[in-house]
């Protein structure tokens, strides 16, 4: 018995022993070894504060500054770190619910963990943000961080400049990490192409804490703290006032415009709409405004100069001159005897002259936009022998089109820019089961049929024409500062293009002389200007759009391109006007102010009458009130049946008011235009997530 006593005697003194022995090894671990516990002292006591840089500034041609930045305030929060928070007192102050308040913090919790911080409200109203910095050491884990925040000091630009929006998980997964949540990024615009250059980089200022969480201090004197660094500012070839002088113009209005500086690419002015104050996509109601943006069906936030698709009329017919006189099927003198119409195919083409020798050579012809002459021109280029056949000859065309970088994404420097359309002839093999000629598409000739491009496209097409073959790629910044052999994202733009240099300069003297009659005896006498030889080209487009189920004709679409001066062309100008009838009667005016404003720098006193009588024309089509009216109350009753809250949907119970669409007594219908139609296919540019909303009351 004894010897058991001894023996049990001795395990229970190892068993002491090796819990004495681990004691010790644990002390030792975390007196020399471990920081997990000098981590959690350093995070009780001492907090991060993260200092968001000043995005890169933009500024104009001359210097001005056309997108700043202020400083507002964004409530953070750290779930790990939230211990005996007053939730209700917190709620009044944010003005949110509890149910709110829990649901934001499980949704920081599940996509940026316990322990980091992440946004629980984002730029606080001057009002709020008082009111929770006298309070904010109340409320353990959350903490007032600065933010800065893009303003617009001239209220324009909104689709070249963009805007920017808190990084969501796919601009974090695509970035491995670099961003998190609370950062932001650009979301459209030049925000979004140069984001790597306008971000700059993070900094974090570590503060020291007392036993009430107030902050008291720096730690460590900011030994420990990084700078946050600025990022670059970018120096663009916009006109600031030029770009205010076209939104203006186009107040009212359905379509875009663009001004390009010829010899460099630099783009002077783009403009879409109908257009927004970028003020309201930046500050505590950017949600509110952007839900409203989003729901208005005459979509403001597309950009028609690089997303609208449009046929380009008779606008295009300088171009396919170009293409027959380099492919020699024609000379500067050839001619056709037009006597109002062109009878070659089955169907005939008219035209809105019928006088002789309107189109007695290539000159008049353009003068006078004869529809005869330049579908007979389209049809002889590819029915020419020398292709045999009419598929390979109208793949020759189309690569002169594709050289004119129609049918092509131009590569301006916004994204999301479409291509226009200028189909293979698989299109055609496929739609008229590989049996069709030239009569099939003719209207190509006069820039209808299937021809669609966008206003950056005629514009950027007005630079080669001027340039006499060559162009460099239309973008907004010409340089960024302190620029680096790294940032080859500006290379693209300082390359010279010279796809169609060798046409002859005998053939661009005659294209241009038929564009500068245009100006002074044809369709564009609105477009002079004192002293200044303008080229240009007008272009009216049926329009047509299926309005509830029924293939409805529209106002005509009025088109107008053109360059100045002929001599040395510094400007470059495309604008589109939906619905607005003749390309001499609101685009051709709208762009012969821009031509003005931009060459002189100044508009004639008695100018100022013409952009006010322009500016106050509201060309809206009427069909946007009906569609804007069927999408709130489809929305009303969507709402209704999810939440069966029914104050919304109640003002469209009432009876709905008739509209008058008889024309009124006195007027006389618009003459024919000289194109045949238009097919327009656009498509907004969306954000990556629209959260559903409340329908918006008026």
């Amino acid at each position: 018995m004894s010897v058991f006593n001894q023996s049990r005697s001795t395990v229970i003194r190892f068993i002491i022993a090796g819990v004495f022995l681990i004691i010790v090894a644990q002390l030792v671990n975390l007196q020399l070894f471990s920081s997990k516990y000098e981590a959690l002292a350093f995070n009780n006591a001492v907090y991060p504060k993260v200092r968001y840089p000043d995005r890169g500034i933009i500024y104009d041609r001359k210097g001005k500054a056309i997108l700043n930045n202020t400083i507002m305030f964004d409530l953070e929060v750290t779930p790990s770190q939230i211990k005996g928070v007053d939730t209700n007192f917190l709620c009044k102050l944010v003005e949110i619910d509890t149910a709110e308040f829990k649901k934001r913090i499980v949704t920081a919790i599940l996509k940026n963990g316990r322990y980091r911080p992440s946004i629980f409200e984002d730029l606080l109203t001057p009002e709020m943000h008082a009111r929770l910095e006298e309070n904010i050491y109340k409320f353990p884990g959350f903490a007032l961080v600065e933010r800065p925040v893009r303003v617009y000091p001239y209220n324009a630009a909104a689709h070249i400049m963009g805007y920017i929006g808190e990084a969501d998980s796919g601009n974090i997964k695509r970035s491995s990490g670099f961003y998190r949540l609370g950062d932001y990024v650009g979301k459209t615009g030049l925000e979004a192409f140069y984001e790597r250059v306008l971000m700059g980089k993070r900094g974090v200022e570590y503060m020291i804490k007392d036993n009430k969480n107030r902050l008291v201090g720096k730690y460590e004197n900011g030994v420990y703290d990084t700078a946050a660094l600025a990022g670059r500012n970018l120096r663009t070839y916009i006109d600031i006032e030029l770009q205010q002088l076209a939104e203006k113009l186009m107040q009212g209005k359905v379509g875009a415009a663009v001004a390009i500086e010829p010899q460099t690419g630099g783009i002077l002015s783009m403009v879409s709409g109908p257009n927004f104050d970028p003020n309201m996509l930046t500050g505590p109601n950017k949600q509110k405004n952007f839900n409203k943006l989003f729901l208005d069906v005459s979509s403001p936030l597309l950009n028609r100069a690089i997303k609208g698709q449009y046929p380009p009329g008779s606008t295009f017919k300088p171009l396919g001159a170009l293409v027959a006189l380099d492919e020699g099927i024609i000379t500067p003198s050839f001619g056709v005897g037009c006597g109002g119409a062109y009878y070659g195919c089955s169907r005939p083409v008219k035209c809105t002259h019928k006088n002789a020798g309107h189109a007695a050579n290539l000159r008049l012809a353009i003068a006078n936009s004869c529809n005869s002459y330049f579908t007979h021109i389209y049809r002889l280029s590819v029915d020419a022998a020398k292709y045999k056949g009419v598929k390979n000859g109208y793949q020759k065309w189309k690569g002169y089109l594709n050289a004119f970088d129609l049918g092509v994404r131009v590569g301006v420097d916004l994204p999301s820019e479409d291509r226009g359309n200028v189909p293979d002839s698989s299109v055609y093999n496929k739609v008229y089961r590989n049996s069709w000629n030239s009569c099939t598409n003719l209207t190509l000739g006069i820039g209808q049929d299937m021809m669609l491009a966008t206003p950056l496209q005629l514009a950027n097409s007005m630079c080669i024409v001027a340039n006499k073959g060559y162009y460099y790629t239309p973008h907004f910044v010409q340089k960024i500062d302190d620029e680096t052999a790294a940032d080859t994202i500006m290379n693209a733009f300082r390359i010279k293009h010279e796809p169609l240099t060798g046409i002859s300069d005998d053939a661009y003297e005659a294209v241009i002389s038929g564009m500068q009659d245009v100006v002074e005896i044809g369709t564009a006498k609105m477009a002079r200007l004192p002293g200044i030889n303008v080229c240009a080209k007008t272009g009216t487009a049926e329009n047509y759009r299926v309005i509830e189920g029924k293939r409805t004709k529209l106002k005509d679409n009025s088109v107008f391109v053109c360059f100045a001066p002929r001599e040395n062309p510094k400007i470059a100008i495309a604008v589109i006007v939906e619905n607005a009838g003749y390309g001499g009667t609101w685009a051709g005016p709208i762009a012969a102010l821009m031509m003005e404003k931009y060459l002189n720098d100044t508009l004639r006193t008695e100018r100022l009458k013409e952009v006010e009588r322009i500016a106050a024309a509201n060309l809206l089509p009427d069909y946007l009130v009906r569609e804007q009216y069927k999408a709130d109350s489809t929305r009303a009753y969507n709402w209704f049946k999810m939440t069966k809250d029914s104050s919304v949907l109640q003002r469209f119970l009432k009876k709905e008011p008739k509209k008058d669409t008889a024309p009124a007594k006195g007027t006389t219908p618009a003459p024919k235009p000289d194109i045949r139609t238009t097919y327009l296919r656009l498509e907004a540019i969306l954000p990556e997530h629209f959260y559903f909303t409340k329908p918006i009351q008026s």
